[in-house]
């Protein structure tokens, strides 16, 4: 039974403070996702005795692991931390991030590889429960801007994780493991002292099985009204952006021939460009032009840039395009905003945790289509032979969720 007994209200610093450590939260989590981008082709290569080919079907299925064992846990997490506080399972999950980049980093064989992905799929639950502590803290009309500053913290860790996995890989693939270890730990210790519980505990309930099952949680999105669309768009939008991680580096590698460096400075200046956006840019055209607006500006630009690189003669261009996808970054928050609205707030974890499963299904999903279609438009088999395919097929779909978002919008009012 939950206490009845109502708990003291957060101060201001004290909502700094858990503020500070969730975005902290996403952005190691981002940094450890990303630094392996870079190096991954010449990890798999170097563990797995295997040439160019074999580790892109490798790196297909590394990530799938990891976005399957996010859509395993993330909800149970999420619906957790709707029981016992967002505390505990935030260092929890910070703790196992520290344990995944050692295991990675001391990896001997490809199975171990694997095998570090899987924590780090278990593990990376953090931004479900730091997205749940960014509602506690946040008023309903302040949390699209608290939103974009999560995908802020994405972009910064898309800065960081790529350019010290492509530089530093430089010296060792192992090295980039070390560091975010290290960065894993202190982050933990942080919050062992500084994170406070954002959660009250009037607003505290039961665990539901039903929102911990990674199928049961996408039950939240049909139990309130005009909830549902918006999830679909997600969804695809979800999928079509997962062509970056799947197939960016081994994209690069066979159109312009780049080494591991380049791959981790091109998405570095893509972090850069998202940073800025969602940290500088979401809360004033929030406030200019509403979350609507704002989703149906990410989701088209999102369409074009896809259009643009395939399109791109050079690097140079590719890097334009990049400056210029930062605008994608104002799907995810301003969808995620619209949703969190629509929902009570004993309900923002489950919230949180459905978004996160049906973003960990479509990029599993998309980890295997992408890395197959790359694969089958490189090989003789294909009547067109090139690399740039996958990206019309992810503009494609980035149009068909900006015409079903239209479609719904159009529905409803605000």
């Amino acid at each position: 039974m939950i206490a009845s007994h109502r708990s003291a209200p957060i101060t201001a610093s004290q909502a700094r403070r858990a503020t500070i450590f969730a975005l902290v939260a996403v952005f190691l989590d981002v940094v450890g996702f990303g630094l392996i981008i870079p190096v991954l082709p010449r990890l798999i290569e170097e563990v797995g005795h295997t040439g160019l080919d074999d580790a892109a079907r490798i790196g297909g299925w590394l990530f799938a692991v990891f976005s399957l064992a996010q859509f395993v846990f993330a909800p149970l997490a999420g619906a957790l931390s709707d029981r016992l506080g967002r505390r505990p399972l935030l260092l929890l999950a910070i703790s196992g991030l520290a344990v995944d980049y050692v295991v990675q980093a001391l990896a001997p064989t490809v199975l171990w590889l694997f095998v570090g992905r899987l924590i780090a799929g278990v593990c990376g639950s953090s931004h479900v429960i730091a997205g749940a502590c960014l509602a506690d803290v946040s008023s309903p009309e302040n949390r699209a801007r608290s939103f974009g500053r999560m995908t802020a913290a994405f972009g910064l860790g898309f800065v960081l994780g790529p350019a010290i996995g492509g530089l530093l890989g430089e010296f060792g693939t192992r090295v980039p493991f070390w560091c975010a270890a290290a960065l894993a730990g202190v982050n933990f210790l942080f919050g062992v002292f500084g994170l406070p519980e954002t959660l009250a505990r009037e607003n505290r309930r039961a665990f539901r099985w039903r929102e911990a099952n990674p199928l049961g949680v996408l039950s939240v999105f049909g139990r309130y009204t005009g909830v549902l669309p918006y999830a679909l768009v997600l969804t695809i939008f979800f999928f079509g952006t997962s062509i970056y991680a799947a197939i960016w580096a081994f994209w690069g590698m066979a159109k312009y021939g780049w080494p591991g460096t380049t791959v981790g400075l091109t998405l570095a200046a893509s972090g850069i460009t998202v940073a800025l956006m969602q940290g500088l840019g979401t809360g004033p055209a929030v406030a200019r032009w509403g979350e609507k607006r704002m989703a149906v500006v990410g989701l088209a630009g999102a369409a074009a840039t896809c259009v643009g690189f395939a399109l791109s003669p050079t690097t140079f261009v590719v890097v334009v395009m990049l400056v210029i996808n930062a605008v994608e970054g104002f799907a995810h928050p301003m969808l995620s905003a619209l949703m969190s609205k629509a929902v009570p707030e004993d309900t923002q974890g489950a919230l949180q945790g459905g978004i996160s499963a049906l973003m960990n299904l479509a990029m599993l999903a998309g980890a295997i289509f992408y890395t197959q279609v790359f694969g089958y438009f490189l090989s003789g088999a294909a009547p067109i032979r090139s690399p740039d395919v996958p990206f019309f097929i992810a503009a494609a779909l980035m149009l068909l969720a900006l015409g079903l978002f239209m479609r719904h919008s159009r529905r409803t009012i605000g």
